[in-house]
This record gives structure tokens, C-alpha cells and sequence, in this order.
């Protein structure tokens, strides 16, 4: 499984929400800055965002986009299907039900079956939250030093 920019980006796009946008709306623009990713890319992922009622978004002077939810809501998982679609290995496992006429003898379709659990795993257990966490202990807000101090 390769996850593409568009989903990779869409994660980046709501950890910057998630971070920055707490008590505001933020705009695309800002986001951009900060990700170093094209605004008009963004413009794109966001709408998919908005249309599934992950992100909200104001418009006028103070408008921008703001998550619909805490952090703690959303999973990798989530993001990546709604981005990516199937997170499957191979198109056999795309659905509920494999209807491959190969299946009943395929010597590789539980390799398969098992490779799409442990990621299935991973990206279910991970939450924004989690990666808002990490965010703080790689990249920590600089402190502000509200007294002068002199030589």
C-alpha cells in the first residue's frame, strides 16, 4: 500500500488545524505557509474534508476552517479511506466480500488478507490526538519571555 500526497497532505492539513486552529479559524494560506504545500492543492483536499464534516468553515475578516471535532475522533484510518478509498493491498480485498473466482485456491490471498489487517490495525488505532501529541514533543512551542532581562 502507497499512500498518495493527496492523503498524506489531508493528514498534514488537519494536524495543522488541530495545533493552530483550537480557538480560531485559520486559513488556507496559513496553512500552506506553515505545511509548504500549494494553497490551491489544499483548496482541493479541504473541500473533501468540509463534504464529510471533518472541517468547518466561516467565511469574512476572521473566516478560515477549524476542525468539526476533537482530535480524539479522528483516525488515520478514517482520513486515508476518505482520501485514499481502500487501503488494501491487492483489488480482491477492496470489498466485504472476495468474489475472485481464484480465491478458494489463491496461495497468496491470506498473505494478503493479513498485510491489510496490520494496517487496518495501525491507522485504526492512531488519532489525530496521537499525532498532535508527537507534533508538541518534536516541534515545542518557543516560550515567551515576558521580563527583559539585562546584562
Amino acid at each position: 500500500m502507497r499512500v498518495s500526497t493527496k492523503g498524506r497532505y489531508a493528514l498534514r492539513l488537519l494536524l495543522d488545524l488541530a495545533v493552530n486552529g483550537k480557538e480560531e479559524y485559520i486559513s488556507i494560506k496559513s496553512i500552506s505557509v506553515r505545511q509548504e504545500i500549494s494553497d490551491k492543492y489544499l483548496e482541493q483536499i479541504i473541500n473533501q474534508l468540509c463534504k464529510a464534516g471533518y472541517v468547518k468553515s466561516a467565511r469574512g475578516a476572521n473566516g478560515g476552517y477549524q476542525l468539526s471535532h476533537p482530535p480524539e475522533y479522528y483516525t488515520v484510518g478514517m482520513v486515508l479511506r476518505l482520501m485514499e478509498g481502500t487501503l488494501s493491498p491487492v483489488p480482491c480485498l477492496d470489498f466485504l466480500e472476495n468474489d475472485c473466482h481464484r480465491a478458494p485456491r489463491c496461495a497468496t490471498v491470506e498473505l494478503w488478507q493479513e498485510l491489510k489487517e496490520a494496517v487496518e490495525e495501525v491507522v485504526n488505532r492512531v488519532t489525530l490526538a496521537d499525532l498532535v501529541k508527537r507534533d508538541l514533543e518534536l516541534n515545542p512551542p518557543a516560550k515567551v519571555n515576558s521580563k527583559h532581562e539585562t546584562a
